[in-house]
């Protein structure tokens, strides 16, 4: 008869034992749906301590049950509620396991928050330094682009002058020849057609002068500007 009413006093425990399992569990699985949730490792500090105080009432419900199932005088049904007992134990040790588990990783994640905000607080603090970069660079490539173009232009300009100096050149030779049509038509010696092919080739070679400093001051101008 004690051995029955142990085991009804036992029955209560374990019953109780059981339900706390229950809620233990679905405070685990609670908290790891909000570790996988899309937000990224939510956390619930309220929630954690309460699944850790269930697990502490459980093995504390394990210490009782052990103590009772060892008073009830049938072999038989000591042996069973032994067995339930530890499996009621090992539960609650594999609850605590996971819940061990889970405090690791959300320290390792605010660990790892923490270090990622003293980073970004460090590049914001560099963000000034490396705008300046990109505004000094954007100012030489805006100066380099009016040096193009001043050289462009200035390529244009002497463009222009070369082709006058072609035009000149074909309008003397055009007034060279009709010049000597003349002179040879009034009968001037040899010695006045002598002097003017002379002197042609002295426009001529001022001409030729005149197109290379030309050329030299255009290729200083564009090395100046570089």
């Amino acid at each position: 008869m004690a051995a029955i009413e142990g085991g009804g006093s036992l029955s209560e425990v374990y019953q109780s034992a059981r339900k706390l399992l229950l809620r233990a569990r679905d405070g685990i699985e609670r908290l790891e749906r909000l570790e996988s949730s899309v937000s990224g490792g939510l956390d619930s500090p309220e929630l954690s301590f309460a699944v850790k105080n269930v697990i502490s009432q459980i093995h504390s419900l394990c210490a009782d049950m052990d103590r009772l199932w060892r008073s009830i005088g049938a072999k038989s049904q000591r042996d069973l509620w032994k067995r339930k007992v530890e499996q009621v134990a090992e539960e609650a040790d594999s609850l605590k396991d996971s819940l061990d588990k889970y405090s690791m990783r959300n320290q390792r994640r605010m660990l790892e928050a923490k270090e990622r905000a003293e980073l970004l607080g460090r590049a914001n603090g560099e963000s000034a330094h490396v705008l300046r970069i990109f505004d000094e660079e954007a100012q030489a490539m805006q100066s380099v682009r009016n040096s193009s173009r001043m050289l462009q232009e200035s390529f244009a300009t002497g463009t222009a002058i070369l082709s006058k100096y072609a035009e000149q050149r074909d309008r003397l030779k055009r007034a060279q020849r009709k010049a000597l049509d003349v002179l040879n038509t009034v009968g001037l010696s040899n010695s006045v057609l002598r002097l003017i092919e002379r002197r042609n080739r002295v426009d001529r070679w001022i001409k030729y002068v005149g197109m290379v400093l030309t050329v030299i001051i255009l290729y200083f101008f564009w090395k100046w500007t570089r």
